[in-house]
């Protein structure tokens, strides 16, 4: 990787970008999705290169509509109503 390409911001500055708070950042790092970071000792740090890769990646001109699936082709239930006797 070329470094003089790189372009690091602060998790503050990526949340601005994405358009999304600083908790939802945290929380997406934690679970695994959200955009690639890199730690630089304490520090977490957003290339902006990786926040382009995911907003393109997670748009929605990329999904295809079987890809937006509605809950009951998901495998979910409604809830039943209990009928009156």
């Amino acid at each position: 990787m070329n470094m003089e390409q790189l372009q690091l911001v602060t998790e503050i500055q990526a949340s601005k970008m994405l358009a999304v708070s600083v908790a939802a950042l945290r929380r997406w790092r934690r679970e695994g999705r959200g955009p690639e970071f890199t730690h630089c000792e304490r520090c977490v740090r957003y290339d902006v290169r990786a926040i382009e890769r995911f907003l393109s990646a997670n748009s929605s001109a990329n999904k295809k509509a079987g890809d937006l699936r509605s809950a009951p082709n998901r495998g979910m239930r409604l809830a039943q109503t209990p009928t009156p006797k």
